[in-house]
Parts: C-alpha cells; sequence; structure tokens
C-alpha cells in the first residue's frame, strides 16, 4: 500500500519537468507529505498540459457516497499473496471500482518520494523511498474521476495510486506493495486514449530496484507532514549502499580551506 508520498520540488519545476501549466485559478502547495484526503498534484488524461490538485482518495462517480479509496491493486483479485514473482493478468482491468477508469481516466501522480511503514504498534518503523540519480519529481500510475454530492452540490476531483508487487527493495524493508513508479518515456502512452489497454496493463509494473533506495525516518512524520524537509530527516543509513561518484568528482575541484556549498558538501539530498 502507499498511503503517504512526498512533494518537495518546487512548482515551477514540476511544470518544467512535465510540460504543463498550473490550473487556472489552482494554488497547489509543495513542501509537505500527501496522505489520504489532503490534496495531491495531478496530470489527467483528459487536461495532459494542466496540473491540477485532486483529493488523494478515490471515488467513482456512480458511488452513493464517498469511498475515498487510495490504492488500486493492478492484480486485481488476483496475487492475494502479494507474491514478487508473480507474472499474471492485471485483473484492475475487471474490477467494478476501476474497470472505467483504468480505459478512460488514467493520470500520473507528481512525487519526488513515497513513504511505507513495516512492523506493528512500538515496533513499527517507517522508511523514505526515493529514485536514485536525483530522479525527482517523478510520476505515479494513477486513476481519477469526479464524484457530485447530490445533497450539496459539491464536486470532488480524487484519484488513486495504482499499486503492484514488490521489487527486491521494498522486500528488505519489508513491505509486500509498492506503487507504479512511471519512467518518463511513458508519461504520454499512459494518459493518451489512443495507447491500447494491453499496453496500459504491461506499464503496470514494479520499478527496477536497483534505481531506487530508501532510508528510515522518525515515526513522528506524519504529525510534521506540512514541512516535508523536516519530516523525511533520516535517522539511520540508506538500506542499500549508494555511491556518489560526482560528488567525489566535484570535491576534487576545491583546494585546501576552501569550502563547497553545502549542497556539494553532502551530495544530493535525499528529499
Amino acid at each position: 500500500m502507499c498511503g503517504q508520498y512526498a512533494i518537495v520540488s518546487k512548482i515551477e519545476d514540476i511544470e518544467k519537468k512535465f510540460n504543463v501549466r498550473v490550473r487556472e485559478g489552482d494554488e497547489p502547495s509543495t513542501n509537505r507529505i500527501v496522505v489520504p484526503g489532503s490534496k495531491g498534484l495531478v496530470i489527467t488524461s483528459e487536461n495532459p498540459r494542466e496540473l491540477q490538485s485532486f483529493i488523494f482518495g478515490f471515488t467513482p462517480s456512480w458511488a452513493d457516497k464517498p469511498k475515498y479509496i487510495i490504492n488500486a491493486r493492478a492484480e486485481g483479485d488476483h496475487n492475494k499473496e502479494n507474491s514478487p514473482d508473480y507474472k499474471g493478468g492485471k485483473g484492475i482491468i475487471s474490477k467494478p471500482f476501476f474497470r472505467k477508469a483504468i480505459r478512460s481516466q488514467r493520470c500520473l501522480v507528481i512525487a519526488d518520494s513515497f513513504i511505507e511503514s513495516t512492523g506493528k504498534k512500538e515496533q513499527k518503523r517507517s522508511f523514505n523511498v526515493y529514485l536514485k540519480e536525483h530522479t525527482r519529481p517523478f510520476a505515479f500510475a494513477g486513476i481519477w474521476d469526479k464524484w457530485l454530492n447530490k445533497e450539496t452540490g459539491e464536486l470532488l476531483d480524487t484519484f488513486a495510486i495504482i499499486t503492484t508487487r514488490p521489487n527486491k527493495l521494498m522486500l528488505k524493508i519489508p513491505h509486500e506493495r509498492m506503487p507504479v513508479v512511471l519512467t518518463p518515456s511513458l508519461y504520454s502512452r499512459y494518459l493518451s486514449s489512443r495507447s491500447p489497454l494491453s499496453d496500459i496493463t504491461a506499464m503496470l509494473e514494479p520499478y527496477p530496484a536497483q534505481l531506487m533506495n530508501a532510508y528510515e525516518i522518525g515515526t513522528n512524520f506524519y504529525k510534521e507532514r506540512e514541512d516535508a524537509r523536516k519530516a523525511l530527516q533520516p535517522v539511520s543509513q540508506r538500506v542499500g549502499k549508494e555511491y556518489n561518484l560526482k560528488l567525489q568528482q566535484e570535491l576534487k575541484l576545491f583546494g585546501m580551506g576552501e569550502t563547497p556549498s553545502r549542497e556539494k558538501k553532502e551530495g544530493r539530498e535525499d528529499v
């Protein structure tokens, strides 16, 4: 399950990377952790050139009341044991809640990292998971819909993140699910109405573990969710070894007594 994720990048950086503009009248904010019921940034198949703020928690248009479903399983009702070796069908296409959205209401969910927790109560540990090589912001595969409250006339724009089986990094945490992270080359194809459904379901695979890493954060991150940089400070070493060759090369440029910038001292920031 992916129930919390971080948006740290500046809005102008998101606009530039995804070639979009903030929807007129919208005032999105960053440097925060998106949690169920709060607003996240999405790019929809309906408006692929707009950056919009939708509620994290999917409700299909036909529902009698808000459902706030945060994740949609790529496998649907299959792979209930969450086997990392599952190679079967993507049952999401037949699930009543999601079968319309996966065909025509897909979205990119903008993020800089995501948080997964393991263990129970006093043994609970939380990890911030990110992409290596300073790859951010990036996008999860998502679905969206609009729900009308017939009593109040309020229209809710909602979304869910599609999840899949774990890769090797997630198993080290350990965690049995992970969000579907798309590579930039897939963004336009995922949003396009011309993409065959078989192409879409083929994208719903685990991101390569060797391109990701994670580190443990404090369990009070939820209380500090309005300041993601503070909430996501590491409390332990990374789960996987990571060498910053670029940092080593940059340090050679500084002579004795010179002081490099904070970014070059510490290397790239881990969100």
